[in-house]
């Protein structure tokens, strides 16, 4: 008989934990590598797909809006599913319907009919992102948590560091359809992987407990909640703001560069791996040392990236013909600091706020930072656009840098005050 999703396989009715080697963090792996092949090669495809049916800067931002913002209102159904046995089946479906529904984008370039599949994909996406980060953190002992959101972040990152660049390449040299038909098939695949999890891994992905299960409003509950949320807080905003700032790389950067095909596909390239490597490396010194290690030179490092980039593209404008030299330089060296202090704040921040929720809450951990996450892609696509589209590329690209400056003052509070008494010691 196969083993199911609510099975309990360790003593005392505590769930065993294979651990990182476990054939569930492994399928678990293999579904979030498929499905976000389907999100990354359309992130910067779909607001250039808009922008040759003639949409605007803002329309053509407004496509990756539509996307974060499905995703974001499914996000925030996720903790309550989670608790209700949605672990058996929101990963499967999210990858289907975040695959689905992309070939359908090569029927129209028309805004409207693509804002509708934008969102479409946007739900799927929602229950890709929030359940696949509460798995990994409870397929794996709490000593492994550091590595597990690490390797997790990878398996996000690598089709980043591929596909974000390469997917624009192919889109611009060999077509649209390919790449469409491709970011449609691979997260179905994906969902093939992710339904057989449960079969493998018995009740280690089954909530302990649903995270509010009273009919009646209990006061010290809601002050526990208060508390728990609050603890979250700080952490959110150091990773939003980076969050607003990367929409900047994938969704508008190919925009100016798309003659200079080289050029994008470089920035994206060194975004990508900067970032994979970085989030690893600080998943494995959140493990060693009990605290977030990397947080404060991770945030600099994406301030002044994006200060970068922003002195490459200054002289952008209609009619540009791309960076010389010296231009390129600056975009590429920007894209590799930014994409490194990126990684380094996005796994040092969703590693101390399952710390501070414990396990009982780890669903409302992984929404709440994934609603961070795609929150401020969406607002960063929409704002953005706006601001490009009054002020410039570099101006806009600037107006990031500065505003990620408020990272710093916190990210150096949060490293101070963090350590493996503080953040082990969550409210349960």
């Amino acid at each position: 008989m196969s083993r199911t999703w609510d099975l309990s396989a360790g003593t005392g009715g505590q769930p065993a934990h294979p651990g990182l080697r476990g054939w569930g963090f492994a399928l678990l792996l293999l579904a979030t590598v498929a499905s976000f092949c389907g999100y990354v090669l359309l992130l910067p495809l779909v607001p250039l797909w808009a922008a040759r049916g003639g949409a605007s800067e803002f329309g053509a931002g407004s496509t990756t809006s539509a996307f974060m913002l499905a995703t974001v209102l499914t996000q925030l159904a996720m903790p309550w599913l989670l608790a209700r046995g949605g672990y058996r089946w929101t990963l499967p479906a999210g990858a289907v319907l975040l695959g689905a529904p992309a070939p359908l984008l090569l029927l129209t370039t028309d805004l409207a009919p693509l804002l509708v599949l934008s969102a479409l994909r946007g739900v799927g996406f929602g229950m890709v992102t929030v359940a696949g980060a509460a798995m990994a953190v409870r397929l794996v002992p709490s000593s492994q948590m550091g590595r597990a959101s690490g390797y997790y972040g990878m398996a996000v990152g690598l089709p980043n560091l591929v596909l974000l660049s390469a997917g624009v390449w192919l889109a611009l040299h060999a077509g649209f359809s390919a790449v469409f038909w491709t970011a449609g098939l691979a997260p179905v695949l994906g969902a093939v992987a992710a339904a057989a999890i449960g079969r493998v891994s018995g009740g280690t992905v089954a909530p302990a407990e649903p995270e509010s299960t009273a009919e009646t409003p209990d006061p010290e509950a809601s002050r526990s909640r208060g508390r728990m949320y609050a603890a979250l807080a700080v952490p959110l905003v150091v990773m939003l703001l980076p969050a607003i700032a990367s929409s900047g790389i994938v969704t508008f950067l190919p925009i100016p560069l798309e003659n200079a095909s080289g050029a994008v596909t470089a920035a994206l390239l060194v975004f990508g791996a900067a970032m994979v490597a970085s989030r690893w490396l600080g998943g494995l010194l959140s493990d060693r040392r009990g605290r977030p290690c990397l947080l404060l030179p991770a945030a600099a490092s994406a301030v002044a990236g994006m200060g970068l980039v922003a002195a490459g593209l200054w002289p952008a404008q209609e009619g540009w013909a791309g960076p010389g030299g010296a231009g390129t330089a600056l975009v590429v060296a920007g894209a590799a600091l930014f994409g490194a202090g990126f990684g380094g704040v996005q796994n040092d921040t969703i590693v101390l706020m399952f710390r501070r929720c414990g396990p009982r809450a780890y669903g409302t951990a992984s929404a709440a930072w994934n609603i961070g996450y795609d929150a401020g892609t969406g607002a960063g696509s929409l704002g953005l656009g706006l601001a490009i589209q009054h002020v410039g590329y570099g101006p806009g690209f600037a107006a990031a840098s500065v505003a990620m400056l408020a990272c710093l003052p916190l990210s150096l509070a949060m490293a101070g005050r963090s350590g493996p008494s503080r953040d082990r010691g969550s409210p349960q």
